[in-house]
């Protein structure tokens, strides 16, 4: 195939892979025989400067057709991005995550430095002797990025606890953890440093999309019903998962959360079907 370049989220040329709308559909759910179907498909309908948000509208339109769980499973960076604009609600998220892998999570703590007097921190996740000052970057609009001053501050706020005696004897790390992308800069800062990094396909097969797909951890914005003002009903209760409606009473739920009942039968339906 001749080379296509088509225009990413950030604008830029990058040619065409017909790999990654493989893996794309494979991510989802999709059969090996599927994707490579659906990504042939695509392959004939390239142009030079199609922009990858069109193609990812195909994959998912192509999908649809052969079953919605895997349409809402393809939807899961929409899904993140769906928990702002403030980013208070990906942390939230984010802490249900740690909770769900072991971890005691307390969010929003104010710490004593060595130095400074306190720091604000996003979460703090404990496990056996690990601790970790976790620190969310939440971005909006596609194609942003975590850069290197952010790594910078975290970093030195680190070092600064970590000189308190309240984390003598423990295993003290730090985390960022994003619904995007690390710059090359901050990935190679942190391996220097020692710095533990979350990302959208980073670490390396080992991303949060990853921990997000093999333990079924969806945010609830994935599942299509829930639009509008039902994020922030949700989020109020803490219901920050799909997997939370999930061997619940309808009635009991639609009464919490002060919903029609025909709204919540819709949400449950479909967090089933996600998660069947």
């Amino acid at each position: 195939m001749k080379r296509v370049y088509i225009i990413n989220s950030r604008g830029e040329k990058e040619s065409f892979s017909l790999k990654k709308v493989y893996r794309s559909c494979r991510r989802s759910g999709a059969s090996k025989t599927l994707s490579k179907e659906i990504a042939e498909k695509i392959k004939k309908m390239v142009y030079p400067g199609m922009e990858t948000s069109e193609i990812f509208r195909l994959v998912k339109l192509f999908l649809s057709e052969t079953s919605p769980n895997l349409l809402m499973r393809a939807s899961l960076k929409e899904a993140m991005r769906k928990l702002g604009p403030s980013g208070f609600d990906f942390e939230k998220y984010i802490g249900e995550i740690f909770a769900r892998n072991g971890f005691e999570v307390k969010m929003n703590q104010i710490i004593s430095g060595f130095c400074a007097s306190s720091y604000e921190i996003d979460f703090l996740a404990k496990k056996q002797n690990i601790v970790y000052l976790g620190e969310c970057k939440y971005h909006y609009m596609p194609g942003e990025r975590v850069d290197l001053k952010i790594a910078l501050a975290n970093y030195a706020r680190f070092l600064d606890i970590s000189k308190t005696p309240r984390f003598k004897n423990l295993n003290l790390k730090t985390i960022i953890v994003t619904n995007t992308k690390f710059t090359s800069e901050v990935v190679k800062y942190s391996k220097c440093m020692g710095l533990d990094l979350l990302g959208w396909k980073y670490p390396p097969k080992q991303g949060l999309e990853n921990i997000i797909e093999s333990s079924k951890l969806y945010p609830i914005t994935i599942l299509p019903s829930l639009k509008g003002y039902l994020k922030k009903v949700f989020a109020e209760k803490r219901i920050m998962l799909a997997l939370d409606l999930l061997n619940v009473s309808p009635e009991n739920l639609a009464k919490k959360l002060r919903l029609p009942l025909s709204q919540v039968e819709d949400l449950i339906n479909e967090a089933e079907m996600l998660l069947e």
